[in-house]
C-alpha cells in the first residue's frame, strides 16, 4: 500500500506502522467486541441481523490493527491528515449508517402499527355490531 501512495506522488502521513502496545490493544478490544456480539446473539439479547453489522466492524477494526498501512493508504485517499481522523471519519459515517437503518425499521414499525390499530378499531366495531344484534336477538325471543 505505502509504496502504491509513493508511486503516486501522495504525501504519506509520517508515521508508517502502530506501536506493539497500541497494536495489541486495539487488536484485544476488537476480540471484546466480536465475543461480546456472539454472547448476546447466544442470549438471544441480539438478532442475528443486528449482529452481521457489528461482527463486520469487529473484524474491520482487527483488520485496521493488524494491517497499519491499510489505514495510511485509506488516510491518503481520502485526503486526511492523520490515520486517527480516517478513524474518527469512519466511526462518524458508521453512526450515520446505523441512524438511517434504525430510521427505517421505526418507519416500517411505525406503519404496521397504524394498520394494525385500525384493523383492531374495526375488529371492536364490528364485535360491538355482532353483540348488538345478539342482545336484540335475545330480547326479541
Amino acid at each position: 500500500m505505502i509504496a502504491l501512495l509513493q508511486a503516486t506522488g501522495q504525501a504519506l502521513p509520517e508515521a508508517t506502522d502502530l506501536p506493539t502496545r497500541q497494536r495489541l490493544v486495539a487488536a484485544i478490544l476488537a476480540g471484546i467486541m466480536l465475543l461480546t456480539v456472539i454472547e448476546l446473539v447466544r442470549q438471544r439479547k441480539l438478532r442475528e441481523e443486528y449482529s452481521v453489522l457489528w461482527v463486520v466492524t469487529a473484524l474491520g477494526l482487527l483488520f485496521l490493527a493488524i494491517n497499519y498501512g491499510f489505514l495510511i493508504w485509506l488516510t491518503a485517499l481520502i485526503g486526511g491528515v492523520l490515520p486517527t481522523s480516517t478513524l474518527f471519519f469512519g466511526g462518524i459515517l458508521f453512526l450515520m449508517l446505523l441512524s438511517l437503518q434504525f430510521s427505517v425499521r421505526l418507519t416500517r414499525n411505525t406503519t404496521r402499527m397504524r394498520q394494525l390499530a385500525r384493523k383492531c378499531a374495526l375488529l371492536e366495531q364490528r364485535l360491538e355490531e355482532l353483540e348488538g344484534k345478539a342482545d336484540k336477538d335475545i330480547d326479541e325471543a
